[in-house]
């Protein structure tokens, strides 16, 4: 059985990067300082601006909302903890898009 923490770490959470890292790179943030704010090596921003990591799907608008809220907190230096649930939002979000509609036969 996969949890759906387990799931986030391996699908949902490079994702959640991957748009994080192209929006502030959009800010006029160098991949670098945007490698900085999101923790990881400016290699891996790199990855993600090329589409290399992270899948590339269509996301809905709420999504897409949570994610330039969340690059408009990194630029703003929010804290971690305001971060840390519009990532878990992300995330929720993300879950629901992939869930198959349930069968109401």
């Amino acid at each position: 059985m996969i949890f759906p923490c387990e799931k986030a770490v391996w699908y949902y959470l490079p994702q959640i990067r991957a748009d994080l890292a192209i929006e502030l790179v959009k800010t006029g943030m160098t991949q670098s300082q945007a490698a900085k704010k999101l923790g990881v090596t400016p290699a891996a921003v790199s990855q993600y601006i090329h589409k290399k990591r992270g899948m590339q799907s269509l996301k809905s608008r709420s999504y897409r909302k949570e994610i330039d809220a969340a690059v408009k907190k990194i630029c703003e230096e929010a804290s971690h903890t305001e971060l840390q649930g519009i990532v878990c939002n992300c995330c929720h979000l993300l879950q629901k898009e992939e869930a198959p509609e349930k069968d109401t036969k």
